[in-house]
């Protein structure tokens, strides 16, 4: 069975090279495309390589298999779906041709010469290159329109991250395309300019550059530079360790030296990686579980260093131009694993930072100033949003783009989401809008933990649930019709975010659509969802969701009218469409009752099984007594009540072990 999305189609997709990276790409694939059965070539003239390539994959997959990732059927069709070959004739029939050999252009020319012969003109060239540019590597293809650089970060498999990078001929089409395809497939897609090392690797090459020229002049040892990294930067691991860990050396030497001629001088392998690489030395990281102590003197100066070149590195990129704000501050994060640079700079205060970067760059005067950053400290901060506004037609569509915490909400995000939407309510040319989340799996996974967590008193529960509720209560308001697209579940405030939109569309198979989870976690729902719930799908079916914390199916969802209507094909289009339609009046919404019920509602009684009894008469009373009030005055209840949490052990209970053990583990609660 076909992979489709929009014009992409795939039978047969192939990978070439199976060194350091191209399995990983492979086994990527393999678990996105089991169930299509998706013939997938890994080519490699060397035997041994493929040779370990499959002991890798298959090692990866019965991993899987034993933690519970993977089922039975699906480990054996991603084993079953790859062929291991050295005949580059097996390349024949692809859709997608993957290179990932090496960073050698004389070699992707070859490569790609053969690959050209073998496929017809409606396949897709792309190459995982770490830095050439895309009109270097395929500059003897006739057809350059669908050739690009798709990057990869290691591990391939794992790591979300991907830069988009299309070249001067490169179809504009096909780069929207594959964008959106890498994002059904589970990655973080950014689009960027041709430039050598494209967004991130000038940044990462940078700071171990920069860690070695501290190493050379005597600021620390290997372990010191890493822990201090690791502590001002917040990085995974050290920049020695992610050298050792991903092979780097060779690739980084070469990367550095090159950048030296293609971006500024002061890029270059500094004599020590040199050595390194030449001798094929690792570098003497700290082992595991040793402590490395630090003199405070020199920790400062090394933290230094490393903040002043980081905010430097990164705001040259953008001077570059080859990308945004928003995209370099997440792919960042994501692709190194380090705090996003941008939201670390107005953390610790522009002036502070731009202080660092003034000297940074005195002592490596090779490095100019970067100008964004000048424009930043006089706007008084880097101008940061999570949110992705598209213009389709006369609607917007606004994306909630948090991948790493699966689009969760806070109160800063929430902020972002209705400065968007007040743009899209006073622009004359927009007559509707779309919310929906960014991703294949969740649309809002729900409030963010933390800061729900913050939440200490009774003053500070009531604030907390206000103040998202106001959020709400204005995209409810609006004169546009503002509709929800759930690209995936809705847990907590997501789904309340959802219900307080004008209509909702979901993506056709969702196992699950909506859930609110909060009694599970020893607290209510606190924007809006013990009020407008019950008023939008009745008050028994709500109470039964709300008190017991449990899931609804896609099936479940649209029988109950909490979705509206269910997308065949591609989502955003037709909530497009739909929501033109209810502009048009052609399709017409239930309009959520705004006033008290003049019906008499009694509680039922409802199994909560180990669930807080201190919670459900909190909830209880809360969805009850509110069905007799405004939706006004509704809503001012559930404040009160979900501050009433606060004062519980049982909502320390919750939080407690939800950051312990993650949501399948139980709460033991005490039920007060």
């Amino acid at each position: 069975m076909t992979y489709r999305y929009k014009d992409i189609k795939i039978d047969k997709l192939s990978v070439i090279g199976a060194g350091q990276i191209g399995p990983d790409i492979c086994l990527h694939f393999a678990k996105n495309f089991w169930k299509n059965s998706v013939h997938l070539v890994l080519i490699d003239v060397s035997a041994e390589a493929l040779i370990n390539a499959k002991i890798k994959l298959e090692k990866k997959i019965d991993r899987g298999l034993e933690t519970g990732a993977f089922t039975v059927e699906m480990a054996q069709a991603m084993k079953n779906n790859i062929e291991y070959t050295s005949d580059y004739a097996k390349i024949s029939g692809s859709d997608m041709v993957l290179e990932a050999a090496t960073e050698n252009a004389k070699v992707k020319d070859i490569i790609f010469k053969q690959v050209e012969l073998l496929t017809d003109e409606s396949c897709l060239l792309m190459s995982n290159s770490s830095h050439m540019q895309p009109e270097l590597i395929f500059k003897n293809i006739t057809n350059k329109s669908r050739c690009l650089v798709t990057h990869y970060f290691f591990p391939a498999d794992r790591n979300p991250v991907v830069e988009i990078v299309p070249g001067k001929e490169t179809s504009p089409v096909i780069t929207e395309q594959l964008m959106g395809f890498y994002e059904s497939i589970g990655k973080v897609p950014i689009e960027v300019k041709s430039s050598y090392g494209y967004a991130i690797d000038p940044i990462f090459e940078g700071l171990c550059e920069l860690a070695i020229l501290c190493l050379e002049k005597g600021y620390g040892n290997v372990k010191e530079i890493d822990k201090i990294a690791k502590m001002s930067l917040r990085q995974g691991v050290g920049p020695f360790t992610a050298l050792n860990l991903t092979g780097g050396n060779p690739i980084t030497n070469h990367g550095l030296e090159e950048m030296r001629t293609t971006l500024i001088p002061w890029f270059r392998s500094p004599q020590t990686l040199k050595d390194a690489t030449e001798k094929g030395i690792i570098w003497d990281t700290a082992k595991k579980g040793e402590k490395v102590e630090v003199d405070p003197e020199k920790a400062e100066l090394i933290k230094d260093q490393l903040l002043g070149g980081y905010f430097a590195l990164c705001s040259y990129i953008i001077d570059l131009g080859i990308s945004n704000v928003n995209d370099l501050n997440m792919a960042t994060e994501l692709a190194l694993v380090i705090h996003p640079p941008f939201s670390l700079m107005n953390k610790i205060g522009i002036d502070s930072a731009y202080d660092l970067v003034k000297k940074f760059c005195a002592e490596h005067s090779d490095f100019p100033f970067p100008k964004s950053l000048e424009k930043a400290k006089t706007n008084g901060g880097w101008n940061i949003s999570r949110i992705v506004r598209k213009t389709i037609e006369d609607v917007a569509v606004l994306i909630i783009r948090r991948p790493k915490v699966l689009n969760a909400m806070n109160l800063e995000v929430l902020s972002e989401l209705k400065e968007e939407v007040q743009k899209a309510e006073s622009d004359p040319n927009i007559n509707g809008m779309v919310i929906t989340g960014f991703g294949s799996k969740a649309f809002v996974s729900g409030a963010d933990i933390d800061m729900v967590s913050s939440v200490n008193t009774k003053d500070d529960g009531y604030q907390n649930s206000h103040t998202f509720q106001g959020f709400l209560n204005y995209i409810e308001s609006c004169e546009k019709p503002v509709i929800c697209a759930l690209n995936g579940f809705a847990f907590g405030g997501g789904n309340e975010l959802a219900i307080a939109c004008k209509a909702r569309i979901a993506k056709k198979g969702l196992a699950i659509v909506a859930c609110q989870p909060e009694v599970k976690l020893g607290f209510i729902p606190g924007a809006g969802g013990t009020q407008r719930l019950p008023r939008l799908i009745g008050i028994d079916i709500a109470a039964e969701i709300l008190r017991t914390g449990r899931p609804v199916t896609g099936k479940e969802a649209l029988g109950i009218r909490l979705v509206d209507k269910e997308a065949e094909g591609d989502l955003i289009e037709e909530a497009v469409k739909f929501t033109q339609q209810i502009i048009s009046g052609r399709v017409q919404i239930k309009k959520l009752a705004k006033e008290a019920s003049e019906n008499e509602y009694l509680p039922k009684d409802i199994n909560i099984g180990h669930l807080s009894k201190k919670i459900d008469e909190i909830i209880t009373q809360a969805i009850y007594d509110g069905a007799y009030m405004s939706l006004h005055d509704g809503l001012e209840l559930e404040s009160e009540l979900f501050g009433d949490c606060v004062l519980t052990e049982d909502m320390k209970i919750g939080l407690e072990n939800f950051k312990l053990n993650g949501p399948n583990k139980k709460a033991e609660f005490i039920h007060r």
